[in-house]
């Protein structure tokens, strides 16, 4: 019994391997089609179980899209995969909030110095947007979360750099779990505008193409925010 599950898992692997071989070699672009389950069954020699659990892993890991009745294509890069492994990793206690806010002040100090010197001008409204959103929806806890997420992935798109915006995304669903816990730590009203106020600073520093001063916001931004959530409890 496990020798065949062992092969059967060999088999899926190769699929796996072969398939994304096809997409590399073929050029394929997202929304383009693969061939169906019987031609890689025929071209592969193994069944079309073993293909459809190939198709089926690809697809959990983003990288082919699955309709019923129609042909696998190509998937967009989203942030699925790698924000559910690290929320697996955070509910797992393989790591914890601070190295996950640790990596994001890294990452976010670069995209926010990116972003002051690449940025368009209606990417830098949109920056400002948001942060002033904050303060114009004081009160509405959800609403204001929902315009820091929002800030923060628009920094990471003016930045022209693809790979921050996709690692960025990925970190939401955990930032959302987190967020209130260091918002309700901040003591007084007058703390939280205070955060609104620096989100609307970074977002005129790049308005301005002020690349260092960007980045210093961000960092103090980012060590605010670490000793709201270490004063909340949160390792």
């Amino acid at each position: 019994m496990f020798t065949e599950v062992s092969q059967d898992l060999g088999l899926v692997s190769g699929a796996i391997s072969a398939i994304t071989r096809h997409i590399r070699e073929n050029e394929l672009a997202p929304g383009e089609k693969l061939p169906s389950e019987m031609t890689l069954s025929q071209q592969l020699g193994v069944s079309r179980t073993v293909v459809r659990e190939a198709f089926r892993s690809l697809s959990a890991m983003r990288l082919i899209d699955m309709s019923p009745g129609k042909r696998a294509t190509v998937a967009t890069l989203d942030h699925g995969a790698m924000s559910l492994m690290f929320e697996h990793g955070i509910h797992t206690e393989q790591i914890n909030i601070q190295q996950i806010y640790d990596v994001r002040r890294t990452i976010e100090v670069r995209t926010v110095t990116l972003a002051a010197l690449r940025r368009t001008d209606s990417e830098a409204l949109d920056i400002l947007h948001h942060a002033k959103q904050m303060e114009v929806d004081f009160g509405n806890n959800e609403k204001v979360m929902e315009h820091d997420l929002a800030f923060h992935l628009a920094v990471a798109k003016a930045s022209k750099n693809p790979v921050f915006e996709l690692i960025l995304g990925a970190f939401q669903n955990v930032t959302r779990q987190t967020w209130p816990i260091g918002w309700k730590s901040r003591t007084s009203d007058e703390q939280r505008h205070a955060a609104g106020q620096l989100h609307i600073a970074i977002g005129q520093a790049i308005a301005a193409g002020d690349p260092q001063i960007a980045a210093t916001l961000m960092a103090k931004h980012f060590d605010e925010s670490v000793h709201a959530l270490i004063a909340a409890g949160i390792a």
